[in-house]
């Protein structure tokens, strides 16, 4: 992909034809390219659909080198960080493992550009380096539902959510996926007016701009193929307490059912247990924590609502047939990579 031509630094506010916003794109090794592209493309749909050159872009590195999404596909890109100008605004494009590395050089060079008054923003697990990098204080910011259970371990002091996309003055944060494009229309929406907005939506066939508090996730109804309202009603309220189970009756009454109805709708609709999908949702919720932070196994057993270790262990092996030390050392890297100076 090739950048347009530099251009000096526009207003941040208002696109001007004569001197257009200018983009880089930071592209993090294993990178989500359709959170990248997604962020990328709007702008120049944008263009073409204005008649306008509002905005500009540059692909940058850590050393200038072409990076491999999470996908395994190579992108070139213009520049590496020490060769780039100033930029209006900076999306840093990550994916898997962004939880894992640092990289001391982007942290810095980004903490510079924000000094600057450049917008910084984040798609995917971006979040993770504008967080290490102190760009998140005093500022609502989201990532990936996947990875926010251990985002909020990592950071409790931040403000995250569960939003579709945060634009909270010059920071921006999204989900990833085809969040991507909800944030950009949003962006270009401010920038160029609405009317423009929908018609970029529309050249990808998008049949809605949605707004930063849709949700991430799918609706249960639509996740497990169930519309009975009391059962979903309980499994919502058993994903909002992992940490703090709570036992079976008490759902029962919360849902104005009896325990002996509450058993019949899970072996109805879902083949299982109350108890059974309770403790898979927090075996779910343990597996990620594992993958993504450096928690204790006793850690992630109190954060997922086990009473020891020993007891976490035993489900969790009878569940995924190894130990959640085994699974750990599965999910790590052979050789743990350095941070990048």
């Amino acid at each position: 992909m090739n950048a347009r031509s530099p251009a000096p630094v526009g207003s941040g506010n208002e696109a001007d034809p004569a001197s257009p916003q200018r983009f880089a794109f930071v592209l993090i090794p294993d990178f989500s390219i359709l959170a990248f592209t997604s962020a990328l493309e709007p702008l120049r749909a944008a263009n073409r659909l204005s008649g306008q050159n509002a905005y500009s872009w540059t692909l940058l590195s850590s050393d200038g080198a072409p990076v491999h999404s999470s996908g395994e596909v190579g992108v070139m890109v213009d520049g590496a960080l020490e060769d780039a100008q100033r930029f209006d605004t900076i999306i840093v494009c990550a994916g898997l493992g962004a939880e894992t590395v640092r990289n001391h050089r982007l942290e810095g060079w980004l903490r510079r550009q924000a000094r600057q008054g450049c917008r910084i923003g984040s798609v995917s697990t971006g979040t993770y380096v504008l967080a290490r990098a102190g760009l998140l204080q005093d500022v609502r910011c989201t990532i990936h539902w996947e990875s926010l259970p251990a985002f909020e371990e990592a950071f409790p002091e931040l403000e995250a959510t569960t939003e579709l996309f945060e634009i909270d003055g010059s920071r921006m944060t999204c989900s990833g996926g085809t969040a991507a494009l909800d944030m950009m229309l949003s962006v270009i929406g401010l920038d160029l007016g609405r009317e423009l907005a929908t018609a970029v939506a529309e050249q990808f066939i998008h049949e809605r701009i949605r707004s930063r508090d849709d949700k991430q996730r799918m609706a249960l109804r639509a996740r497990l193929a169930v519309s009975h309202p009391k059962l979903l009603a309980v499994i919502a309220i058993m994903e909002e307490h992992i940490e703090d189970p709570l036992p079976r009756s008490e759902l029962a009454q919360m849902a104005s059912l009896s325990t002996r109805q509450l058993e019949r709708l899970f072996r109805r609709y879902l083949g299982k247990t109350p108890t059974r999908h309770y403790l898979e949702l927090r075996l779910d919720r343990a597996r990620l924590l594992l993958a993504q932070t450096s928690m204790s196994v006793l850690e992630v057993a109190t954060a997922c609502g086990f009473v020891s270790a020993s007891h976490f262990s035993k489900c969790y092996r009878e569940s995924y047939h190894r130990s959640p030390r085994d699974d750990r050392a599965a999910s790590s890297p052979k050789t743990p990579p350095a941070a990048i100076a």
